[in-house]
Formats: C-alpha cells, sequence, structure tokens
C-alpha cells in the first residue's frame, strides 16, 4: 500500500460539478450524516487530484488515507492493515468478537473469524475515532486492494449513516472489478476542448500547432495532456509523424514506458526491483540489490526524472503507470531474478510465498508449499478470498497430479465461500475434472478401488461437485443444484457417510425450494442409502421429511423422525448448525411451533454472537417463519427486515427472493395491500425457479383477497399455489384461508377435499396446533349447531398463537352472529378485534368490525391507536427492545453490526413514537 502522493498536484480545471459533490460529502459528514463516494474513470482522469482537493477542503477532519498497488492484491488484509495500523492500540476497546477478528486480520490471533466481522470491527474502530471529530477516508486506488480489505471497508462505510465519516475511493476503469452496490458512484468524463486547452495552458506555453497537436493526442486526459506537454519539443517540426489512434491511457503507458527506456540499465534494474514488492522498503530493496548488481545509488537519475521518491525509509513512484512500465518493460528472466531475490531477504512469510511463486517459470513444489501454508492462514484470518488466491495459483505451480487437484478444490471452496462465484465455477469444473484423472483409467495414477486414496478421491469429486452445486442455486435455480448435488452424494453414500448426510441435508432443503416431487423422492433413496452412523437421527428425519413432502403415504413415523432431529436440536445432542436450523425447520411442519421457535432463535443467537454474519440471512428464515405461524409479526418483520438487508449486501440473491416473499404475506396481515402487491411482483417475476417462494408470495395475495372480501380471487390463488409439495410444506398452514374461500363462495365439496387434507397432517403430527385449526375449519364447514363445539373445542386446545386464535374468535362470532346469539358473538368478536389490533394483523380488523356493526355495537369513532411498538421500524423495534433490556448503545451497536451512533439515532427517532424522553421508561412499556 502506498501512502500519500508525489509531486505537485496540477491545477483542477473541468471538474467544478464534482467539486462540489465531493464539498457535499463533506458537509454532510460534519452534520454527522455519513455517506461513501466511488469515483470512477481511466487512468489520468483526474481521480487522485480531486482526492487530494478533497483533503484540502477537509478542515478540521482527521484524514486517513491509503492507496491500492496491484502486487499486493493478494496479500489478505494488506490495504486495512496500513489504514487501520496506527490505531492498533484501540483494538483492545472493542467488544471481545471484533477485538478478535481485527487481530486474526492483523496476523496477531489465531482464532478463526467470519470475514465480515473483519467488517464489522472496522466499523466499530471508525466510529470510535469519528467521536472525536470528523473522519475523512480517502481509499485511492481500491481496485487493487485485496478482497478481504474491500469487503470489510464497504460493509463499514455502509453502515456509517449517523457517523461524521465521509469516505472516498477511487476506481480505475479497465482494471480489476470493484463492485460497489449501493454507494454513490461518480465516473468522471474527459475534459471538454475549453478545459483541455485552459490545463494546457497553465502547463506550459507551446506553439499553436505544438499545442493542437497535444491537445489531439491527449484525447481530454488531464494527466495524458500534463505529461505530453512536458515532454514536447518547442517546434512542431521536429515532432513525430502521428500513428494509429490509441486510447489515452495507452499513450500515457507509451509516454512512461518511454521515460523508463530512457534510463540507464542500472536504473532500469533499480526500479524493477522497487517495482516488484509492494511496500517498497528501502531497508528491503537495499538487502535485495546485491543479487541483480545494484544498488541504492543506481535510482538517482529516475529521481532527477521525477519518477520515484526515496523518503522516510520508503521508495515512492509518482504514478501507478510508471510502476507497471518499470516492471513490465524488462525481460521476463529479470522480473524472475528480481522475485528470486526479494524472496531471498524478505521477512514475512505471506510475501516470500508470492515472490516464490512470481519468480517460478514452470512447477516448483517449494514456492507450491509456501502458498499452501499462505493461504492456511488467509483462512484463519477470516480472509477466504487471498486463500483461494494464494491456492489456485499454488495448483498451477504443483508438480504431482493429486497436489494439484487438491489445491484447486481448496481454492473452488474458498472462492465460493467469499462470494466469488464465477471463480468457484470455473475452479471447481477444474478440480472435477483433475479429480477424475486420477479416478480413471490412468494406469500407474489410479488407485485400488476402496483404498484410502481412492475414498479421498471419491470425496474431493463430491465436493468438487457440492461447489458447483451452490453455484448453481445462486445463479441457476434450486432444481438444477440439486440435480448436481446429488451427483455428488451418490459415490460417498457408504465410503464417507457423514460427507454425504451433510450433502444431501442441504439436498433436501434445495429439493423443498423446488417443489419438485422427482428431486425428493431421489433425495429420500439416497438418504436411506447412507450407511448409519453417528448422525443417525438427521438421517432418519431427512428421510421422514423428503417422504412427507414428495407426498408418501401417510406414517406417523415420518413426524416421529422430524420431531426426534428437533428435540435433539432442542437439547444439544446435534451440534452443527445446518442440522439444528434442519431440525427447527421440521418442527414447524409438526406443528411443534413453541419448540421450533425456541431452536431457531438459539441457533441464530449463536451465530449472531459467533460473529457469523454470512449465515444470518439463511437462518434467519426459518426464525422469520416460526415468528410468522406463531402470529408474532413484528418480530417476523424484524428478521425479515434485518436478514434482506444482509442478503441484499452480500450478493445472496435467492434469499433476498425468499425473505421478500415473506415481507408480502407480513404486508397483507397488516392491511397494507399496495405492498403487498408489489412485493409479490417482485418474486413472481423472479426467474429463479424458487417455486415455494412463490407459492408464499400467492398465498399472501390470497390472505389480501380474503381479508378485503373477495374469496372468489383468494380461492383462484389458492389453486395455482396451494398443490404438491408446497401443500406438504409450510403451506399446509394455508389449508385455513383456503378452505375459509372455497366455503365463502360455496364450494363445499372442495373444502371437504381441503378439510381431509388438514385433519391428515393433524392425524400424522399430532400436534395441538394442527387439531386446533382442523377443528375450526371443520366447524366452518359444517354450519349446523355441532359447529359451536368445534369451535370452542379449538379455543380449548393449546398451542396455537394469538393470531389463529383470533382467527378462530372471528369464525365463531360470525356463527353466532348468523345463529343469533348475539352476546356471545358480541364477546368473540370484540376479543378478535383486540387481538388482530395488538398482533398488528390490521387486514382483518374491518371484517370483525362489520361484524360487530351487525350486531348494532358501533365502531369506534377513531381507530384507536396502536400499541406503541407498531409505530416503530422494525430496526428501531430491534433497537429499542435492546435498550429495554439494559445494554447500552455500544453493547447494542455490536449485536446489531451497526455504529453505537446509529443506534442512538435509532433511539432518538423511537422516543417520541413511544411517548417517552428516557431510556429507563422503555422497560414499562409492552414492545
Amino acid at each position: 500500500m502506498q501512502i500519500g502522493s508525489v509531486g505537485t498536484a496540477p491545477p483542477i480545471v473541468g471538474r467544478s460539478g464534482e467539486q462540489s459533490r465531493l464539498r457535499r460529502l463533506l458537509a454532510d459528514a460534519k452534520e454527522g450524516r455519513g455517506r461513501a463516494i466511488v469515483l470512477r474513470g481511466e487512468a489520468g482522469i483526474g481521480k487522485t487530484t480531486l482526492v487530494d482537493d478533497a483533503a484540502g477542503m477537509a478542515g478540521g477532519f482527521r484524514v486517513l488515507r491509503v492507496a491500492g498497488v496491484e502486487s499486493e492484491a493478494e496479500i489478505p488484509f494488506a490495504g486495512l492493515q496500513v489504514l487501520l495500523a496506527p490505531f492498533a492500540d484501540r483494538f483492545d476497546d472493542l467488544p471481545a468478537p471484533q477485538a478478535r477478528a481485527l487481530r486474526a486480520a492483523f496476523g496477531t490471533d489465531t482464532a478463526a473469524t467470519d470475514p465480515l466481522m473483519v467488517g464489522a470491527a472496522t466499523l466499530m474502530l471508525l466510529s470510535d475515532l469519528a467521536e472525536r471529530g470528523p473522519l475523512l477516508c480517502l481509499l485511492d486506488d481500491a481496485h487493487w486492494f485485496d478482497r478481504s480489505s474491500a469487503a470489510a471497508l464497504l460493509f463499514s462505510v455502509r453502515r456509517l449513516g449517523s457517523d461524521p465519516v465521509a469516505t472516498i475511493f477511487t476506481v480505475r476503469d479497465g482494471d480489476r472489478p470493484f463492485p460497489a452496490e449501493g454507494i454513490e458512484s461518480l465516473t468522471l468524463p474527459r475534459l471538454d476542448g475549453d478545459s483541455a486547452a485552459q490545463l494546457l495552458a497553465a502547463q506550459r506555453a507551446l506553439p499553436h500547432g505544438v499545442a493542437d497537436r497535444v491537445l489531439q493526442e491527449s484525447g481530454g486526459n488531464p494527466l495524458a495532456i500534463i505529461e505530453l506537454a512536458g515532454g514536447q519539443p518547442a517546434s512542431a517540426g521536429s515532432l513525430p509523424e502521428p500513428v494509429a489512434p490509441l486510447p489515452a491511457t495507452g499513450r500515457l503507458e507509451a509516454h512512461f514506458r518511454r521515460q523508463v527506456r530512457a534510463l540507464p540499465d542500472a536504473t532500469r534494474w533499480a526500479l524493477l526491483l522497487a517495482a516488484a514488492d509492494h511496500r517498497s522498503e528501502l531497508a528491503l530493496f537495499a538487502a535485495a540489490a546485491g543479487a541483480l548488481g545494484v544498488g541504492v545509488a543506481d535510482l538517482a537519475p529516475a529521481e532527477m526524472r521525477q519518477l520515484v521518491r526515496v523518503t522516510s525509509g520508503r521508495l515512492e513512484f509518482r504514478h501507478p503507470l510508471i510502476r507497471a512500465a518499470a516492471y513490465q518493460d524488462v525481460p521476463l528472466t529479470r522480473r524472475l531474478a528480481a522475485h528470486r531475490a526479494l524472496a531471498d531477504v524478505v521477512a514475512d512469510d505471506d510475501r516470500r510465498a508470492w515472490h516464490l511463486a512470481a519468480a517460478a517459470a514452470g512447477t516448483d513444489d517449494t514456492a507450491a508449499a509456501a502458498l499452501d501454508d499462505a493461504a492456511r492462514r488467509a483462512l484463519s484470518r477470516g480472509a477466504p478470498a487471498a486463500a483461494s488466491q494464494a491456492w489456485e495459483r499454488a495448483a498451477t505451480l504443483s508438480g504431482d497430479r493429486p497436489g494439484r487437484a487438491r489445491r484447486l478444490l481448496e481454492a473452488a471452496r474458498t472462492a465460493y465461500d467469499a462470494g466469488e462465484l464465477d471463480r468457484a465455477e470455473s475452479l471447481a469444473a477444474a478440480a472435477g475434472v483433475a479429480v477424475a484423472a486420477l479416478t480413471g483409467a490412468a494406469g500407474a495414477t489410479a488407485a485400488p478401488s476402496g483404498s484410502s486414496v481412492a475414498v479421498e478421491w471419491a470425496g474431493q469429486a463430491a465436493e468438487a461437485a457440492w461447489v458447483r452445486a451452490q453455484v448453481a442455486y445462486e445463479r441457476d435455480s434450486p432444481t438444477r443444484a440439486c440435480e448436481l448435488a446429488l451427483e455428488a452424494a451418490e459415490p460417498i453414500l457408504t465410503t464417507d457417510p457423514a460427507r454425504a448426510t451433510a450433502v444431501l441435508t442441504e439436498v433436501a432443503w434445495c429439493a423443498r425450494d423446488a417443489a419438485d416431487p422427482a428431486l425428493l423422492d431421489r433425495c429420500a433413496e439416497l438418504v436411506a442409502r447412507v450407511t448409519p452412523g453417528p448422525a443417525g437421527e438427521v438421517r432418519d428425519a431427512l428421510i421422514g421429511f423428503t417422504h412427507l413432502l414428495a407426498g408418501g403415504p401417510p406414517a406417523t413415523t415420518t413426524a416421529q423422525a422430524m420431531r426426534a432431529l428437533l428435540h435433539a436440536a432442542h437439547d444439544g445432542r446435534v451440534a452443527g448448525t445446518l442440522e439444528r436450523l434442519m431440525g427447527g425447520f421440521m418442527g414447524l411442519l409438526v406443528g411443534d411451533d413453541a419448540i421450533a421457535l425456541s431452536v431457531l432463535a438459539a441457533q441464530v443467537a449463536q451465530l449472531r454472537d459467533d460473529g457469523a454474519i454470512g449465515w444470518l440471512p439463511y437462518s434467519s428464515e426459518p426464525l422469520a417463519l416460526a415468528y410468522l405461524v406463531s402470529g408474532r409479526f413484528r418480530d417476523a418483520e424484524v428478521t425479515v427486515a434485518d436478514a434482506s438487508t444482509l442478503a441484499a449486501e452480500l450478493g445472496q440473491r435467492v434469499q433476498v427472493t425468499v425473505l421478500t416473499s415473506m415481507e408480502a404475506w407480513l404486508a397483507a396481515v397488516r392491511g397494507d395491500i399496495a405492498a403487498c402487491e408489489r412485493l409479490a411482483a417482485q418474486v413472481l417475476s423472479d426467474g429463479h425457479g424458487h417455486r415455494l417462494a412463490a407459492a408464499t408470495a400467492t398465498w399472501a395475495l390470497a390472505v389480501a383477497d380474503l381479508a378485503r372480501a373477495e374469496p372468489a380471487a383468494a380461492l383462484d390463488r389458492l389453486e395455482r399455489a396451494g398443490h404438491g409439495t408446497s401443500r406438504r410444506d409450510l403451506l399446509v398452514r394455508a389449508l385455513p384461508d383456503h378452505i375459509d374461500a372455497a366455503v365463502r363462495v360455496g364450494d363445499r365439496a372442495l373444502a371437504r377435499d381441503l378439510l381431509a387434507e388438514l385433519r391428515g397432517w393433524a392425524d400424522r403430527t399430532g400436534s395441538p396446533v394442527a387439531s386446533a385449526l382442523d377443528l375450526r375449519c371443520a366447524a366452518i364447514l359444517d354450519d349446523g349447531p355441532s359447529a359451536r363445539d368445534r369451535f370452542e373445542e379449538s379455543l380449548r386446545v393449546g398451542g396455537c398463537g394469538p393470531y389463529d386464535r383470533a382467527r378462530t374468535q372471528l369464525a365463531f362470532g360470525e356463527w353466532l352472529r348468523r345463529h343469533r346469539r348475539p352476546s356471545a358473538a358480541r364477546a368473540q368478536l370484540t376479543e378478535a378485534l383486540e387481538t388482530f389490533d395488538r398482533a398488528a394483523a390490521y387486514a382483518w380488523k374491518p371484517r370483525a368490525e362489520a361484524e360487530l356493526g351487525a350486531l348494532g355495537v358501533r365502531p369506534p369513532g377513531r381507530t384507536p391507536a396502536p400499541r406503541a411498538a407498531v409505530q416503530l421500524t422494525p430496526q428501531e423495534l430491534q433497537v429499542v427492545r435492546l435498550a429495554a433490556q439494559g445494554q447500552t448503545n455500544r453493547e447494542i451497536a455490536a449485536q446489531l453490526f451497526l455504529s453505537p451512533r446509529t443506534v442512538g439515532h435509532h433511539l432518538y427517532k423511537a422516543y417520541p413514537k413511544l411517548g417517552v424522553s428516557r431510556r429507563a421508561e422503555l422497560g414499562r412499556l409492552d414492545l
């Protein structure tokens, strides 16, 4: 990383609009409205000049500045280390998990950490620094940041909206991509003719013909104008003839190559050595220079031409393109020698590994082994992207085929973990080919069937296929993911049952998402063939789960196996995250809502405490469903909102769709029909093939139809959505709505068929929830004298959440009114109305109020104010609840991955809505 810049800043012309936007950025930060902006453009377009100008305007700001360099792009957290190293003594002031994460990123702690926890720690540290005054972070050439640093910085700056922190990234077009979704982007255009002429005039007086040629050749690129003007002769007659048009950047590169070529040979070799190491440390240069026959004195000609500057023990190039020219415009043998010389003297093991790799002209097992170690260190520090890069390079250096296959597989897995899906797919495919070459009829390299080596290779082939399946889930469809993953699992069913069970657990979830009976049947078949072992409860539950969803004959043993995994997760006898989440979700399918909610809430809380941020959007899905079916809609909204924000930020597009389907359902029951329709349309227009999300969105629209007395529309939607595996999944909970709609349109035959399905669920599971819903629907369909007994029995059955109980009371009240029992009807309807109000199920209030009106009960003159918590946004409610428990802003911030100032901002907005003025009053509220 480079700090600062070299040379005198040129005058700024033609950038008044951009300067104005940066001034607003700084002004907003001073007012506590933190923002970030990405300046994009070609080399020499003036990005760094604008950054220098912003630094000059930042009076009263503490300025942190760092610039990326190409040669360090694979070193984990290199950029973050340079930026935050001056504040390492403040790491211990952070919450313990965040302090450990930063120390791991700096290589001073061996604890494994989630990559995004480093981002959360960076957020907290920057927020702390801004407590003493506004902060300006200048991150130049961000495209050359190592990916781990870039991810941490982007994660943090997106969450500094309530802090006095301004951040400016600069990114050069045409180099490595630097996606920064959600952050303002500004692409700098080339200068217009007048501005270009103004800049040229400020540089040097040139004859008219020469000036015209400079302006023509520079193409409006400011640096090209400056460099070409400084290097042109005074008369047009001595200019070379024009050549084929080149981009301005290409002209600059050629210009700098000419300058480097004009240097003495010894100076060129000295510049090569300086360019070959990203730290550009003078002591390291001096130690390695002897091997190339050069020394520090050989840098003098380059200093005289202002190509480099030697200061404070460092070598600094005036522009990155000069560094590139010094490195690239030399024979390969010279570059290899430079890296060998640096590898011999550098102390840092990671840098040594990369120099060894750069010095290799072919396979090199020593360099490959060094990169192996570097990859493991990167992984332990929470930098899977850096680990993947190291293993990929190690694979190319591997002299033996098994080593190459193993390293390709490691590279693929860590690329996926880093969110680099294209690389993960490519590397996994290459790993699969490499393993196939080992296991094929390749003579001496083939291992005997059943040997430990053969088992290992089969496991590697399965892992490669599984990585491709995981990429397919995000990029293609759950169906394609299942197909690939089933191929992965089959060869290892008996040789590696633990791995096979783990793969098939995710296969079952994907097959559920695809709502494909054939895939579920295939999954069930493979699970049954897995050799029984320590994960027996998981295996048996998977058999039951796939059997249930695929529509196998009803069997109580199916529910028993699923319930056994639920209780194993609840009792701590199942430790794996995926297995515990699966157990909790299976609890919802068998109607054990309370225990399922307990398991899922505990697991999500544990992941949050562990800083496993990447898991949270996935783990929050079944937790939100548990809140939803339990009638705790505000809790579901908080969970969905938090998970959706994280999923969008992490690029988990499929998970955003799934969560949006739940958001649509919650909007429907809340009575926000416009939001429900908008959100459902987003889900239904998604072409990813997540059929269960589509079914949930359709159910949401049906709930909205039912609530506004349009049962025919609701029935049509539920008929389209509620078939096959979806009906046997969570949409079994939609059966009461389906039955209600069928009865209201007069299709009692359909209602009886649907009731039989609901009763089958109740019989198979023995769930009180299922029994209560069955009794309610039977009463609605009956409508005779025995209906009252069924309604009353349904209300006596425990386990139903407040929403389902209120729906039963609404239906019971309607029946009582029709049968001329006004006092009893009034009691049921009034209690239902109050519950709908408390639960924020406003969609159902008009129907209850209409029934009360028919009884002569005058509805309130105005709708009673909802309870205080309903007026809060999901994140405000999340913050207020934690504050009511006595947590400090800093503790809340650590738990929610926010800055303490953002927490304070949410509380400031929440207090007036809640009618309180002090934190101490929160504990008395119904939140």
